[in-house]
């Protein structure tokens, strides 16, 4: 077994790392001092640092790396596959704000480039998919909703009705990632067209423009009283009566459910590869308040309970990296659906994980772990919504458990 990355991985991991040190972490103070002196709170790509940056990271070919194979090709990106990103998706989790932003690999936009590249109409490419990986504009999935229980997607209750040729849309989102930034210009909408039709036959996929009448943004959402303007905010939306043409639906009508299947795969690797770098970022800290911080006579590096979180941290993280490159290798030589097992078994795994490290971390600092001085507390807060993101826990827990039964069934 090989588990060094190939020449190419390597080339584009000393370029990142170097990139990271020299660009992206001197300029994260300036990037929340301009965010903040914005008229707009939420217009996160309109602070001019991230221009520059953006800039310098396509300069050095680090740009929308996250669009695999020939797929990625065929629209301008490098084409590399799961396992070669994967490191570099985890270098980028270091600085979670503004890296991924930097270098247009951040969701909601990337798993909606993902879906217009598979399912979009050569009209829709030219329209959306263009101008998202040319980092012109931002976009958002509307899919989760507040009125009915969004872990079994099939709830859905949007209603998107054919009326002539054009398509009516009827219900409420929340928690709708970048919804909040002017610049998110495109929702890719989840909705039922069929009710009568089998289960997972019912639910369709349509691009509405921001501009629409009837599509109101009602309201930013917090997650534990953090509100993420830094990635454009969550929001929950309103459509009422809203009209889009027909030719905005993606894909075949009643695809919606398998389309969503298809963007939350790769959506669920991509987070669990930055929550990697995530926990490598709270392990450093950890390491160097403790050994900065003396208590009844010795340092926190001294103390034996304090060891034990540092060497429990580095074994648990280690163990998770393992089970996300295999992910990455099965998605790349036997698919999505051939590493669906894997899938789930990370998307459980990564964020108690690395959830269990920050906890540590924030520990080790004590209070100042909670402030705003530290990133820790904010990326807890982000950890801990990942339980719900692209599926909770315990959906991902119960289908791994009856297709680990079925096989020993079998």
């Amino acid at each position: 077994m090989d588990f060094a990355h190939d020449a190419a991985t390597q080339e584009l991991q000393r370029t990142l790392l170097d990139f990271m040190d020299s660009h992206v972490h001197p300029a994260e103070a300036t990037f929340h001092a301009q965010l903040g002196e914005l008229d707009d709170r939420w217009a996160w790509s309109r602070v001019p640092v991230l221009a520059e940056l953006r800039e310098a990271a396509r300069e050095r070919g680090l740009w929308n790396l996250f669009l695999p194979g020939e797929q990625g090709k065929a629209h301008g990106a490098p084409g590399l596959t799961n396992l070669q990103y994967a490191p570099l998706a985890e270098i980028s989790g270091r600085s979670g704000h503004l890296a991924p932003a930097v270098m247009n690999c951040a969701a909601p936009d990337t798993g909606n480039m993902e879906v217009l590249a598979m399912f979009g109409t050569p009209e829709q490419q030219e329209r959306w998919l263009t101008p998202l990986m040319d980092g012109r504009i931002r976009s958002a999935f509307a899919m989760t909703e507040p009125d009915v229980a969004s872990s079994d997607a099939t709830n859905i209750a949007t209603r998107i009705e054919r009326d002539g040729d054009e398509l009516v849309l009827n219900g409420r989102k929340w928690w709708i990632t970048g919804a909040m930034n002017p610049e998110c210009e495109v929702f890719i909408v989840m909705g039922k067209t069929d009710p009568e039709a089998s289960r997972h036959r019912q639910q369709s996929m349509v691009l509405v423009p921001r501009d629409t009448p009837g599509l109101e943004v009602v309201r930013g959402m917090e997650v534990f009283g953090y509100d993420d303007h830094e990635h454009g905010g969550h929001a929950e939306l309103r459509f009422s009566d809203v009209r889009v043409p027909a030719a905005n639906l993606i894909g075949p009508e009643g695809a919606g459910f398998a389309i969503a299947q298809a963007r939350l795969g790769p959506g669920r690797i991509h987070h669990c590869m930055r929550s990697i770098g995530v926990a490598e970022m709270a392990i450093q800290l950890m390491c160097e308040r403790a050994e900065a911080r003396t208590a009844f006579g010795r340092t926190l590096s001294q103390q034996g309970v304090v060891r034990d979180w540092i060497a429990e941290s580095r074994v648990r993280l280690e163990q998770l990296r393992l089970l996300v490159l295999k992910t990455a290798w099965l998605m790349d030589t036997v698919g999505n659906r051939g590493a669906h097992t894997e899938i789930q078994a990370i998307k459980i795994a990564t964020p108690a994980t690395v959830q269990w490290i920050l906890d540590k971390a924030i520990q080790v600092h004590g209070a100042g772990g909670l402030s705003q001085d530290f990133p820790l507390a904010n990326a807890y807060a982000g950890i801990r919504t990942l339980r719900f993101a692209d599926g909770p826990d315990e959906v991902h827990k119960n289908s791994l458990a009856k297709a680990e039964i079925a096989r020993h069934q079998h």
